[in-house]
């Protein structure tokens, strides 16, 4: 399997010639050693009898593993040790973790394990491991962005990543992604293929995708993504995972203001719709004076949500295809079938759909290019990035797509264009089933070769039936939904502003009747 992981590295799009690639192998270096007092320790084997193997431990969830660590069946050291040899086991293939964090891992473990000896008050997620994207900062660690091209260590936690420590979750390393998160596909110069564990010559989509690759092998029970367009949903979709994208405001992205002007959230993936509503309700919540924007708060926790009864809804089912994308027979039928499941459960369904503006394209354009220049600008190693993203910058600006003026009309746009696509939907019912990409898993490599206008081309069809909800700002959810050739199904849900509470109700009825979770991919 390494030679494997090897060539596909020698063959993947680098994005960086080979002048940029022999400059980078010092700063780079020089990234490995900052990290090095956090990560620099393999995993050793689990301690008392906790086999790396037993899927009933990798696979049991958040809620589950929060339970048994509470109940004193496990210790956060345990179960951190478990994943970390996990992690050894399976990475070396998925390529899903970019810096795992050994020795921080274990000693923020240790901390919990005396905590609760001390018998001070545990948070909900006490002694739960879990993965942070890299483009959230965790203290000490280089906040990459996916690439190669930063690497001074950052000086603090992201405001998400304090929630988490807060709520007693251990941060057990950094999770792969496309170079900003610009594409549908975690493909990079820096980290090669990220391999979906339903079958490794598949991608895991992006731009979470090493996030959703590390959950649905087992190598931590969930972890955190970021969407802009699609990014928690993509993955989910092609992964086999519960995905939620949440209402535009509703997780800070501190010490940013934003996450992709007002397109992108911060938020789980989990193989469980109980684990991301603890989660959810563990990180929400902005932080005034910084956040750019909030949301509504809830009337009560997505905990106590899927506590009560679900009440029958008006649903509207569409399989209709936005501009420039396409819909598989295999997607169609997924989404014919969920349709299926909920009429029976006692809600009424028909056929309806969105209307898709010709605007769209303006309102979100200018966003992803505009967020992903400001961040590249931040680079400690601006020639270290990948061609491929120093040739969107440059087009952003030849262009003008990415000044502010740009980026400006295209939020107002977008607001124009959200209540357009909202109304067509929303009053007149309650929930909608549409797709969430056209087709299963591509095959691994879609970045070989591509300049920044190549891969958008491929990127925007993967995309489209996603995007349009970060340009509306309200919940959206990929939802598992069977499985066609060995790999996943899904079907996007998605609700009107501040709806997370009923998604996450419909996707925990969906999964009694589905029953995803039992369901292990070949490679974990």
């Amino acid at each position: 399997m390494s030679e494997l992981v090897t060539d596909t590295d020698r063959t993947a799009t680098s994005g960086i010639g080979r002048r940029s690639l022999l400059a980078g192998s010092a700063v780079a270096a020089a990234a490995a050693v900052a990290a090095t007092s956090l990560s620099a320790a393999p995993a050793t084997a689990a301690p008392r009898g906790l086999d790396p193997h037993d899927k009933s431990i990798a696979f049991a969830g958040v809620v589950e593993l929060a339970r048994r660590v509470r109940s004193g069946e496990f210790t956060a050291r345990q179960l951190t040790d478990f994943f970390l040899a996990r992690i050894d086991m399976l990475n070396p293939t998925l390529r899903a973790w970019t810096i795992p964090l050994y020795d921080a891992a274990r000693a923020e473990a240790d901390a919990l394990d005396a905590k609760k000896a001390s018998g001070a008050k545990l948070g909900p997620l006490h002694g739960v491991p879990i993965g942070i994207k890299a483009e959230n900062h965790v203290k000490g660690v280089p906040t990459t962005y996916g690439g190669a091209a930063f690497t001074k260590p950052a000086t603090d936690d992201a405001e998400v990543v304090k929630r988490l420590r807060a709520a007693g979750a251990v941060i057990l390393g950094i999770t792969a992604m496309p170079e900003f998160g610009i594409w549908p596909f975690t493909e990079t110069s820096a980290h090669g293929y990220t391999r979906n564990p339903w079958n490794i010559l598949h991608s895991t989509a992006g731009s979470s995708g090493g996030t959703a690759s590390a959950v649905a092998s087992g190598m931590v029970p969930a972890a955190i993504g970021g969407d802009g367009g699609g990014s928690i949903r993509l993955p989910s979709s092609w992964c086999g995972l519960y995905g939620l994208k949440l209402q535009r405001g509703r997780v800070s992205a501190a010490p940013n203001k934003d996450l992709w002007k007002a397109l992108g959230v911060i938020g789980p993936l989990c193989r469980k719709v109980e684990d991301t509503a603890l989660i959810l309700d563990c990180i929400h919540g902005s932080v005034p004076g910084v956040d750019l924007y909030s949301a509504e708060p809830w009337p009560y926790s997505l905990t106590d949500a899927l506590r009560k009864p679900l009440r029958p809804l008006r649903i509207a089912l569409s399989t209709a295809q936005p501009a420039g994308t396409f819909l598989d027979d295999d997607s169609r039928q997924a989404i014919l079938d969920t349709g299926a499941i909920l009429s029976r459960l006692g809600h009424r369904v028909s056929g309806h759909d969105p209307v898709y503006p010709a605007t769209l394209t303006a309102a979100f354009e200018p966003q992803v290019v505009g967020g992903f220049s400001t961040e590249a600008h931040r680079a400690d190693h601006y020639e270290l990035l990948e061609a491929r993203t120093r040739q969107g910058v440059d087009i952003g600006k030849a262009t003008g797509l990415s000044t502010d003026v740009a980026v400006s009309k295209a939020i107002e746009v977008g607001k124009q264009v959200g209540s357009q696509i909202l109304g067509s939907v929303f009053p007149a019912f309650d929930l909608l089933i549409c797709p969430t990409t056209p087709g299963k898993a591509y095959e691994i490599g879609q970045l070989d070769g591509a300049d920044f206008v190549a891969a958008s081309a491929k990127a925007s069809p993967v995309a489209a039936y996603t995007s349009v909800w970060n340009v509306c700002g309200n919940p959206a959810a990929a939802v598992p939904a069977g499985f066609s050739d060995g790999l996943p199904l899904s079907v996007q849900l998605v609700g009107p502003p501040n709806s997370e509470p009923l998604l996450c109700q419909v996707a925990a009825a969906l999964q009694e009747v589905r029953k995803w979770p039992a369901h292990y991919p070949p490679h974990s």
